[in-house]
């Protein structure tokens, strides 16, 4: 994955800053209290400074934490070694920054079950826990996030559009997605970076064209785009990949795991974080470009071996006709004044 331009690697870089995200991380986002086992886990692709100083913010506000490193992982998903998936089973809160993340592994199911929260933090670096999290007012994207997972449920529709040929329609399931719904008090769910939110729609009704303009990840030979990968879909299932080269690499990687769940589609979010304006090749990041659109494929629930994400640039959106977002830009009323109150440019 290509890291943003100018991230340097010295111990001195936003090391004030970073001392200040990672306190805002563990008070704001995911508050830790008194006594909490918190385990911290990284491959060896993480950026170590990120997982020291979160360490400090958990132990500095009453937390006790305890850092795991470990090899990185050939994909996503897969089982990290023993003692890791033993210690996060006993863990009160799980902050995982690994590359090869484990969200939807055999270890988080199991830390999940035991009640622990899950937060996945894949690949985050010092740049980009500065940007998304100490630089970002959360407070009213986190609003937002709740308002649009509203608005979207109470529609019976949503179509998407975007410059690089989307045309989509799902049909929403009122059940509604568990990931968007407050968090029980008890523990045992996951969380996510903050500036994402979604809908659910039934996996088998995805219908139409939908192009990746953005990023694209794993397989791990993808990452930032370079040329659109277009995708067509019936009945929720992928029929037909399209593009240059990167649109075949992605169908090998597809067709590598022979089974018939990995083609269909997951989830639909829309990203919203100030502080990711382009792609850089990062999922976590690259799934919250401000005014994107991101798909997941490969429906873990239904025993897909793979999941992989792709990010829609400059989409249009229209719930029941209804359209919020247009060209990249959110256009209702309601939504554009979270993102005058988050300073979004261009609100």
């Amino acid at each position: 994955m290509s890291a943003a331009l100018g991230t340097e690697p010295l111990p001195t870089y936003y090391h004030i800053e970073l001392a200040h995200a990672a306190h805002k991380l563990v008070s704001e986002v995911r508050p830790i209290q008194a006594g909490q086992q918190v385990v911290i886990t990284g491959d060896t692709a993480s950026d170590e400074r990120v997982l020291n100083a979160v360490a400090g913010a958990v132990y500095t506000a009453g937390g006790l934490p305890t850092i795991l490193r470990y090899i990185t992982l050939p994909s996503p998903m897969l089982p990290p070694p023993l003692p890791v998936s033993q210690a996060v089973a006993s863990a009160d809160v799980w902050f995982d920054f690994s590359v090869a993340y484990q969200l939807y592994s055999p270890a988080y199911q199991a830390a999940i079950d035991h009640g622990c929260i899950y937060v996945c933090l894949t690949g985050m670096d010092v740049d980009m826990l500065v940007r998304t999290v100490g630089r970002v007012a959360y407070p009213p994207m986190q609003a937002m996030a709740q308002r649009v997972y509203q608005m979207s449920q109470a529609a019976e529709s949503v179509h998407v559009t975007s410059p690089a040929g989307t045309d989509l329609w799902m049909k929403v399931d009122k059940a509604g997605d568990s990931f968007w719904e407050p968090a029980p008090a008890t523990g045992g769910f996951p969380q996510m970076l903050g500036g994402q939110s979604g809908f659910m729609a039934y996996r088998e009704n995805y219908e139409g064209r939908l192009v990746f303009d953005g990023a694209l990840w794993p397989p791990a030979e993808l990452g930032l785009l370079h040329q659109p990968v277009q995708l067509s879909l019936r009945n929720g299932l992928i029929q037909d990949i399209r593009g240059g080269g990167e649109a075949l690499i992605f169908q090998r990687w597809l067709d590598s795991f022979h089974h018939p769940q990995a083609y269909l589609m997951d989830h639909a979010c829309y990203g919203f974080n100030p502080g990711v304006t382009r792609p850089s090749g990062r999922i976590l990041e690259d799934e919250r470009v401000f005014g994107c659109m991101q798909f997941g494929i490969g429906a873990t629930a239904y025993g897909s071996p793979a999941h992989t994400d792709g990010v829609v640039l400059n989409p249009s959106v229209w719930l029941d006709g209804v359209q919020i977002e247009d060209n990249g830009k959110y256009i209702h009323p309601e939504l554009v004044q979270f993102c005058h109150q988050m300073g979004a440019p261009g609100y």
